[in-house]
């Protein structure tokens, strides 16, 4: 099997074990977007799944980079929806802001402020907060009680379009505890987010992936079940 295969290969497994995941908790698969991780993945990975269409959302942690990748020729042809997933650094927001379809991780009003005029006219953002599930410090996002009044108060912006919530699993955490924190924050995510609307709730990686989506997830986030030399982990 050459390297263009086992990257095919490794995006079937993951699509399988999501429509395993669905059928187990009697979710519409439709309901799912995968958000390929593409931020560590070599430039050939990525190209050869965009080039068989198998993925359009794509995930990027840092605004220089994410510019010198998709403003190429040979990627930029591509009709993707770039989604930021990094913490983002307020003197950032204003590139960010004009690159990205999305903000996955907004945490901060003033960083939201930013964005929303920095904009170019006519485009809307699309924005997720970010929960944080840990004590770590290391770890960006609000605790949930904050996260819900930060996503309340962006619902007063016009073009920075709170859609729902972002959040990372504790490493190392048991699955019943990933139940646990995952079902806590659906909840949340019902609450503040009405079926009907545009609306995403971004929980699992590639480690936990399934648990999350039988949990609820919408935008799963994937990086090293599809891109198979990556160990950072997501």
């Amino acid at each position: 099997m050459n390297r263009e295969e086992m990257i095919v290969k490794n995006f079937q497994n993951v699509q399988a074990a999501l429509l395993a995941a669905c059928e187990r908790s009697k979710r519409n698969p439709n309901e799912i977007t995968l958000l390929a991780v593409t931020k560590y993945a070599k430039d050939e990975d990525v190209l050869t799944l965009l080039q068989k269409g198998l993925i359009r959302h794509v995930g990027e942690s840092r605004v220089q980079q994410a510019l010198a990748r998709w403003t190429r020729p040979d990627f930029a042809r591509f009709d993707t929806v770039k989604h930021f997933i990094g913490h983002l650094q307020k003197n950032k927001a204003a590139k960010a802001a004009r690159f990205f379809d999305f903000i996955d991780s907004l945490d901060d009003w003033d960083t939201a402020l930013t964005l929303e005029r920095a904009l170019p006219q006519g485009k809307t953002l699309r924005a997720l907060v970010q929960v944080k599930l840990t004590d770590k410090d290391t770890q960006s996002g609000l605790p949930l009680a904050q996260a819900r009044e930060l996503a309340k108060r962006l619902k007063e912006l016009s073009r920075v379009r709170v859609c729902g919530y972002m959040a990372i699993a504790p490493q190392g955490a048991q699955t019943a505890e990933l139940r646990r924190l995952f079902a806590q924050l659906k909840q949340a995510f019902d609450e503040d987010f009405a079926p009907g609307q545009e609306r995403y709730l971004s929980l699992g990686m590639s480690q936990d992936f399934e648990t999350a989506v039988e949990e609820g997830s919408s935008l799963p986030r994937i990086g090293s079940k599809l891109f198979a030399d990556n160990l950072e982990g997501l």
